[in-house]
């Protein structure tokens, strides 16, 4: 079919949107390597340009960041304010709710591989879902590196949502995969059983390729991403990874005819491999140059099946967080003052030291990264005489640019202005929700990593209300779209009422926290 020269109020919507969202893809990363990107990350690049795009709120980890893409609202609306969360009512013992679990699942845990997966948490609708309210014969499936990626951008109706594990691709515990996702599913298991050898690393490489030490013994930083048959951490954390994700969301596509119908219809996609490999080794190493180098290759490859199809589609691509580097790298390079977090900040420690002081009955505080709860249990004196011990503690330590109480934070309006002048206070509220956050809140000082010692895969990290975590590129690409940059502040949840205004889906202005961007340089708008 033809594709229209420009997109105004009377062109056609695209027949397929397809979001991509990169792990861990930082506004910085984005900056350091746009000059070196030739195939899939350029087209991207050469699109309309958000450079300064945001994940506005404070708590920059996975699942929250996901939940803001689809939905057009902040976790404070959402609902999905970290990874995981205490929820002391719990019926079960495991207290911990992962973000993207049913535990009222006889059995379960939140612990990896023990949960059920589930998007019951998640308390808006995403734009599939209003996809398929508007028209049932819309599709929508996505697919990811991750369970909580899939789900959190795939919504309650999604025709088919997968991500990876060690045997391939699985869905919800009740789902059978389709044919075409079962054969993908083979394919990459038998990707997953076979060796790989150390990548070559390319000439533009060469400066990353310096080994930084750490305190373990272990060294990253001139690795090649070699692994041993049916290693899945090491081929989660390099181009494998999205190169599987990504041919299978194309043989989905082709096999359920996406964007050749009469509707418009939504593909996800989740690329993981960039966490992986900032988690295990940092952001600024050899590896991170390989991933960076495989992901524009692996896009490539995949916009190359799009087009042959010859559908009119529109892409956006963004992160779900940004991400930091490894502390020990950042003092060989002008950041003396980088460090990991005390033990001593850790809620056992600190309730611990509470209880015997008080002499109360432990636990009384239990929590991680940011979010602290107090026992249930507490009365409101005991609540009153812990938090006058603990808060004066935390906020003289060294370590922490502030401590925040939940009472605080409910009294603090959601703000309306450009995520770029946003207080720490306002970050903060964006990721408060009165039922599922803690009962305060504590902020690392800046490049405070929150990883006390560094361990196998896990060296470096994001979560932190600074803006290394918050800053994420947004791109859009449609063809014959004329390109343009806009440097000013926009968010990712600016980026659902783009794509529903792009192809005539309406969504109630007073139910999102983002707003429609004009993708037309010049006095028309996009924006229906």
């Amino acid at each position: 079919m033809p594709v229209p020269t420009k997109m105004n109020g009377q062109t056609p919507p695209p027949k397929l949107v397809i979001m991509i969202a990169v792990d861990q893809f930082s506004a910085d990363i984005f900056s350091e390597y746009r000059g070196s990107f030739t195939d899939g990350m350029a087209r991207m690049a050469s699109g309309v340009v958000f450079p300064s795009g945001y994940q506005a709120h404070g708590a920059t980890e996975t699942c929250p960041g996901h939940s803001t893409i689809l939905t057009g609202n902040h976790p404070a609306h959402t609902g999905i304010v970290a990874n995981n969360y205490f929820d002391l009512s719990a019926s079960r013992e495991d207290k911990r709710i992962y973000c993207a679990e049913d535990e009222s699942v006889a059995g379960s845990s939140s612990r990896s591989g023990k949960y059920s997966p589930s998007i019951k948490h998640l308390l808006v609708p995403t734009l599939g879902d209003y996809m398929k309210d508007a028209n049932p014969a819309a599709q929508v499936v996505s697919v990811s590196g991750k369970d909580r990626s899939a789900i959190m951008m795939g919504g309650r109706k999604a025709d088919e949502t997968y991500w990876l594990v060690p045997g391939g691709l699985t869905s919800y515990p009740s789902v059978a995969l389709s044919p075409t996702a079962q054969q993908a599913s083979n394919a990459i298991a038998a990707a997953i059983a076979s060796p790989r050898s150390g990548m070559t690393l390319p000439a533009d490489c060469a400066a990353q390729d310096i080994a930084i030490g750490l305190d373990n013994g272990q060294s990253v930083g001139t690795g090649r991403m070699a692994r041993d048959g049916g290693d899945f951490r090491r081929f989660l954390a390099s181009p494998e990874a999205d190169g599987s994700v990504l041919a299978a969301a194309a043989a989905l596509r082709a096999t359920r005819k996406m964007g050749e119908g009469d509707t418009t219809d939504l593909l996800i996609i989740g690329l993981s491999a960039t966490d992986y490999v900032g988690h295990g080794t940092g952001t600024e190493g050899a590896e991170m140059c390989l991933q960076m180098n495989g992901l524009d290759r692996e896009m490539g490859a995949f916009f190359a099946k799009m087009d042959a199809t010859g559908i009119d589609y529109v892409v956006a691509l963004t992160a779900d967080h940004g991400g930091h580097d490894l502390p020990e790298r950042n003092r060989q390079n002008a950041w003396p003052e980088a460090a990991r977090v005390d033990h001593s900040l850790d809620a056992d420690v600190l309730g611990r030291q509470v209880a015997e002081k008080l002499k109360l009955p432990q636990p009384v505080l239990i929590g991680e990264g940011g979010d602290y709860y107090l026992n249930k249990s507490l009365t409101a004196a005991q609540r009153k005489a812990v938090l006058a011990e603990v808060l004066p503690v935390l906020r003289a330590h060294p370590q922490v640019e502030a401590v925040v109480t939940a009472e605080e934070l409910q009294k603090h309006a959601i703000s309306k202005r450009p995520a770029d002048v946003w207080t720490l206070m306002d970050k903060l509220r964006a990721s408060y929700h009165p039922d599922r956050s803690g009962d305060f809140i504590i902020a690392l000082k800046p490049r405070i990593t929150p990883i006390a010692e560094p361990g196998i895969g896990y060296v470096a990290t994001h979560g932190s209300v600074w803006d290394y975590d918050r800053r994420v590129p947004i791109l859009f690409w449609r063809k014959n779209l004329a390109a343009f940059e806009q440097p000013n502040a926009v968010m990712t949840v600016d980026i659902m009422p783009t794509l529903a205004s792009l192809i005539g889906v309406k969504v109630d202005a007073d139910k999102v926290d983002g707003r429609c961007l004009d993708l037309i340089s010049g006095p028309e708008s996009s924006c229906r």
